[in-house]
């Protein structure tokens, strides 16, 4: 099971881990048609309330790229990503893309269209979420009238993502990105609402990162990292969709409500304890019944 990133990868060297994502760089300087490149690890470890779990998914390093790759493809006339190629080393084929070293922007570009979540506690304490007046009386699970941009300054390990305004995200990017990011993240959310749709399932939220290239007067904007997986959207079974209360996730969200059930014990303060059998398994079937449904393609086992 892969906890800790393979660090002795042949011709790579490993610069960074991310909750599940390991980083690495050529060792010796190299380019791909041009372009520095990056090699992303996506691992079996799994988040929740800001703390890396001890115990992985087996598997969720290879759904997690699989569905990002066949998302790239889906959504390619939208924008440009920074996806290479899978020529990556053997050690972690299937779950490494070879990618477009890029110099990040420093906000998580949240699009919601249904309200739930840290969103719901928001709203219902403020009216509002990041600043987006909502109307009054909107349950768990309502769709919102429109899609709303809802960014958060992205942390550390260990730290909350934290959510801001717009008006904050101009002043970290200044105003012509802050619009981009906005208008390129709504166009992206509403473009696989549709895809996630016409296959049954709802797309709630999801998060999106993007980047600039590194070369002198390339400004355009370039999506990287994860996108629209279990692990950054949180998906909903439109045959089952039930406004009012919260709704059955393929996603997640079993472990989050394990974790924050009386079973688990846990605080959220303290180092989150292991997860039993059957929370892994479930977890596992939620990851690859969500990758089935959304690319109609059997997941290999």
């Amino acid at each position: 099971m892969n906890q800790s990133p393979t660090k002795n990868l042949r011709g790579w060297t490993h610069v960074k881990s991310g909750k599940v994502r390991d980083l690495y760089v050529p060792t010796e300087l190299t380019t791909h048609s041009g372009r520095d490149t990056v090699l992303i690890v996506a691992s079996d470890r799994i988040s929740a309330f800001d703390h890396v779990l001890p115990t992985p998914i087996p598997g969720k390093g290879r759904i997690l790229t699989s569905m990002t790759m066949w998302w790239f493809d889906q959504l390619n006339d939208v924008t440009q990503n920074h996806f290479v190629s899978v020529d990556v080393p053997d050690e972690v084929q299937g779950r490494a893309m070879l990618t477009e070293r890029l110099q990040m922007v420093p906000v998580e570009c949240v699009v919601r269209g249904y309200i739930s979540g840290s969103a719901l506690a928001e709203y219902r304490e403020t009216g509002s979420i990041c600043g987006i007046a909502l109307p009054e009386g909107l349950r768990e699970g309502d769709e919102l009238p429109e899609p709303i941009f809802t960014p958060a300054a992205k942390a550390d390990v260990g730290d909350h993502d934290v959510n801001i305004t717009f008006e904050q995200v101009e002043e970290i990017t200044g105003k012509d990105l802050a619009r981009s990011l906005r208008s390129i993240s709504l166009a992206l959310y509403n473009r696989a609402r549709e895809i996630a749709a016409k296959q049954g399932i709802i797309l709630a939220d999801t998060k999106f990162e993007f980047g600039r290239r590194l070369q002198p007067g390339e400004t355009d904007l370039v999506l990287a990292d994860e996108i629209l997986t279990p692990d950054s959207s949180r998906f909903w079974d439109a045959g089952t969709y039930e406004p009012g209360k919260a709704q059955p996730s393929l996603d997640k969200q079993y472990i989050r409500d394990w974790l924050t059930s009386d079973e688990s014990g846990w605080d959220r303060v303290s180092a989150p304890p292991e997860l039993p059998a059957h929370v892994v398994e479930k977890t596992q079937e939620r990851y690859i019944h969500a990758y089935e449904r959304l690319t109609g393609q059997t997941w290999g086992r």
